[in-house]
């Protein structure tokens, strides 16, 4: 808040008569009259403005109607001795929060004080209520961009059931056939089919994520009961989306989740699925093209490699490599390109199986290309059980990752969160960049291990360093803001609301003792975006 007024005595007065502090306001500081407080205006940014009405160079009204214009979020107090109707007529028509008459006691201020900041409160929680709809609270759910309690809260006012035991993302990539129809329209009715298909089976919510994708987030309290729903999807459903639309079909499924935080895993899991099984498909149509041209036919026993993939131990690696290739050997690495399109497949088919069965592996596209730069490179049955040997190697290890050993990335991750939580600009972003690991793939398993996203652990540990310092320094709200990464005291005390049930001043208010919070990897309780 700033206070402007030409009579010094008014302004050190409330400056001084108040602590403003403890009464849960910042005082910015104050003018002699409108022209110079506006670029003290501009310089600190205040939430709310107190101005006398009557004062030289430019007075009360010609000030409010400035702001009004300039920085219309700022709320107006006019003060005013001169009780005279033409006054209160013009600061009610500039839109100003509060009228009141000289001379007003700290006790009168202060109840007007709250009042206004209350409004504030309202107004920013209707705000925060009409900007979340169902697609982006289903898209933030599925970014890991909103914490469990949060998601929980904006569903509630939205009056959309997302509470279940069981979860599971489905994404749907549609391809029409007849590029004159509308895009928009057709994924709509789309939509609208699967709406209808589901419901048989699971409850269904879905959004539409690009022109020519839907999202589908499956819940039910039955794994048995999405479990169908989805073989349905890859089955006659999908032909008959396929048929009925002149369209064609590409699914990527994720994983059962059990908690709200594991829609964000599911979904980068289907997102890699679709990947792969757009893939598979273009590579399968060049394979049939180019066994029909060369009439070649060469079978590898794809299950026994899976199968191998999945039970097999590196000391059986080269064995069963030498057998495996063996049909390999006919062909002409130099003038067919048969051979290569062929590992591709099963390159893709294995990285299908090990994305279902082990989930932790990483970023799928990335992993893929270089795989099949080194299958361009083959020149020779030897050339070929090295690959396959490669192949099985990274994906064994993706393997391993899946047994949680992903402790040294996460510790690092909390490592560098520790010391650099006092900036505003630490994210998931300059975090991955930190570890050398892509976003989504850090987020993903971070998520995993943790069971909360980045975003909401960064929240926890500056929240319980905003804790510590409330209870062991005399530092200012906004002192502790600025402290813990958040430059908008405003933002942090709501934050801080959220988080811990109580306001900062309330917090402090229980009393000053030592500071004993468990390590912040030991905390249960929802942090939020």
């Amino acid at each position: 808040m700033i206070i402007v007024d030409d009579e010094i005595a008014i302004r050190e007065n409330i400056r001084s008569s108040v602590d403003w502090e403890k009464e849960g306001f910042h005082y910015c500081g104050d003018a002699p009259d409108g022209e110079m407080a506006l670029p003290l205006i501009e310089e600190w940014a205040p939430d709310i403005l107190i101005t006398d009405i009557k004062m030289p160079f430019m007075d009360g009204l010609e000030l409010a109607s400035i702001i009004r214009a300039q920085k219309p979020e700022i709320k107006i107090i006019i003060m005013s001795g001169h009780d005279e109707f033409r006054y209160a007529q013009e600061a009610i028509r500039l839109g100003v929060t509060e009228y009141c008459l000289k001379p007003v006691s700290a006790a009168e201020l202060l109840q007007i004080l709250h009042q206004v900041s209350q409004k504030m409160d309202e107004e920013e929680q209707r705000m925060m209520s009409l900007a979340m709809t169902k697609e982006k609270l289903l898209a933030d759910l599925c970014g890991g961009l909103i914490g469990t309690s949060d998601a929980i809260d904006s569903a509630k006012k939205l009056s959309l059931p997302l509470s279940a035991r069981f979860y599971a993302i489905a994404i749907v990539d549609i391809r029409l056939h007849d590029e004159s129809q509308h895009s928009e329209q057709v994924l709509n009715r789309i939509l609208h089919v699967l709406e209808t298909a589901c419901s048989v089976h699971a409850e269904l919510l879905a959004y539409i994520r690009s022109r020519t994708e839907l999202v589908l987030l499956l819940k039910s309290n039955s794994k048995d009961s999405i479990n169908t729903c989805l073989e349905a999807l890859r089955g006659h459903t999908r032909l008959e989306l396929e048929q009925q639309f002149n369209c064609s079909i590409i699914l990527g499924i994720g994983s059962m989740q059990e908690r709200l935080q594991g829609i964000h895993i599911s979904y980068l899991e289907a997102d890699e699925d679709k990947y792969i099984t757009r893939l598979t498909l273009q590579n399968k149509a060049s394979l049939r093209g180019i066994q029909l041209h060369e009439k070649i036919n060469v079978f590898l026993d794809r299950r026994q490699f899976l199968e191998f993939l999945k039970l097999g131990s590196p000391q059986l690696r080269d064995s069963f490599v030498q057998e495996f290739a063996s049909p390999l050997k006919s062909v002409d690495w130099h003038t067919s390109t048969y051979g290569f399109y062929l590992l591709n497949d099963l390159t893709l088919e294995s990285f299908r199986m090990a994305n279902q069965l082990f989930r932790m592996g990483a970023d799928a596209d990335e992993n893929i290309r270089n795989l099949q730069q080194m299958i361009e490179s083959i020149e020779s049955w030897e050339h070929c059980k090295q690959y396959l040997c490669t192949l099985l190697d990274q994906l064994w290890q993706r393997r391993a990752a899946s047994s949680g050993k992903y402790s040294d990335v996460i510790d690092q991750v909390k490592s560098y969160v520790s010391q650099q939580y006092n900036n505003e600009q630490v994210s998931l972003k300059t975090i991955s960049a930190h570890v050398r690991i892509s976003s989504s793939h850090l987020s993903k398993i971070f998520s995993q291990e943790t069971g909360q996203t980045i975003t909401e652990y960064l929240t926890q540990v500056r929240i319980n360093k905003a804790k510590e310092l409330l209870k062991t320094t005399s530092n200012k709200t906004f002192e502790v803001a600025y402290k813990v990464g958040y430059n908008d005291p405003h933002y942090f005390s709501n934050i801080f609301k959220k988080t811990t049930g109580c306001t900062p001043k309330e917090f402090r208010s229980q009393g000053v003792m030592p500071f004993h919070e468990p390590p912040s990897d030991q905390i249960e309780e929802p942090m939020y975006d």
